[in-house]
């Protein structure tokens, strides 16, 4: 029986989960303990589980990302939560030349189970510092599986494969979808190397993730009252793409829209285009769009952050571009 609950208690349920199931499974970060995570995630995990496996932290990424390296390398199976994506900066150094390049340097003697989960996106007017959303970074490197749950289900599905998979993998956990709910299914497997198809559309594809679902979903409710059928992908899995999923969309609807929250120049929107263009273009009708953040420091002002990011009427405007005069 399904059961209603929050994109956070999806994200506490899967981390109680895990450390009910395996006891090589901790986790670290800053404030996950006594305080109960910067987001709520690990409330109450430190009472029932104790503080060997719920860890408070320094305030220093690039120290305890690498704890958690040497961790997995040593048999654990780590979780390591980093606060907000701006913070992982710090420890670049951990996560793109050493965690992820650890089976290749060592010939494939040495894995890295290690899981770093950490909270991207805009929305919630913190400004320039802590409204990131580099997920198109980490899709860049190898070595990495990128993540992006959308919806409560992958919320609660997503960490327990990812513990499972002997190389690192990172979780980017969207702060808009927090508080956001969802019908939770007592069966909570996910598989974390496909896209899903969110909506059936023969007209345009919406290729989107992360926290520009739902704005994709309401854009896709807006063009169906005016008769234009859009199928949303829900991309989740940044690296490796479900690149098979995404052509057979775009060979059926022969156009296409991606929205990335990241910004234009360099953002993972510009690498799905290439994909297509490389593998798909006589199958078009119309060249690829993107709608993607405006190439500004996110801003303050709610009014302002709001014009900033890809939004349902920018992306209604960018298929009906698409598609021409009626």
């Amino acid at each position: 029986m399904a059961q209603r609950v929050t994109y956070r208690e999806a994200l506490r349920q899967a981390h109680h989960e895990a450390l009910e199931r395996d006891p090589r499974v901790f986790l670290m970060g800053e404030d996950v303990g006594a305080y109960g995570g910067a987001y709520a995630v690990s409330k109450g995990l430190l009472e029932e589980f104790g503080p060997d496996r719920v860890r408070d932290t320094p305030l220093s990424e690039l120290a305890f990302v690498g704890a958690g390296i040497g961790a997995a390398l040593g048999g654990m199976r780590p979780i390591v939560e980093i606060m907000t994506v701006n913070f992982s900066l710090l420890a670049l150094d951990q996560i793109v030349n050493t965690a992820a390049l650890y089976r290749h340097m060592s010939g494939g003697q040495f894995s890295v189970p290690l899981v770093i989960r950490m909270t991207t996106g805009a929305g919630r007017q913190l400004a320039a510092q802590h409204s990131h959303s580099f997920e198109g970074w980490y899709a860049h490197i190898p070595g990495l599986t990128i993540l992006a749950p959308a919806t409560v289900a992958d919320a609660r599905g997503m960490l327990w494969p990812a513990l499972r998979d002997p190389d690192p993998v990172i979780i980017f956990e969207h702060a808009m979808l927090l508080n956001m709910e969802g019908d939770l299914d007592e069966d909570t497997a996910v598989d974390i190397r496909s896209a899903r198809t969110m909506r059936a559309g023969t007209h345009v594809t919406l290729l989107t993730y992360g926290g520009s679902l739902f704005k994709t979903l309401e854009a896709a409710d807006t063009l169906a009252a005016d008769g234009i059928e859009a199928q949303v992908i829900d991309l989740r899995v940044l690296r490796p793409l479900d690149v098979d999923t995404i052509l057979a969309s775009v060979r059926r609807t022969r156009r296409v829209v991606v929205v990335d929250e990241g910004w234009r120049t360099g953002a993972l929107a510009g690498e799905l285009i290439a994909r297509i263009a490389e593998e798909a273009f006589y199958d078009l009708d119309a060249p690829p769009a993107r709608v993607c953040t405006e190439e500004v420091p996110i801003p303050y002002a709610k009014h302002l952050e709001e014009a900033a990011l890809p939004q349902a009427g920018k992306i209604v405007a960018a298929v009906r571009a698409l598609l021409g005069p009626a």
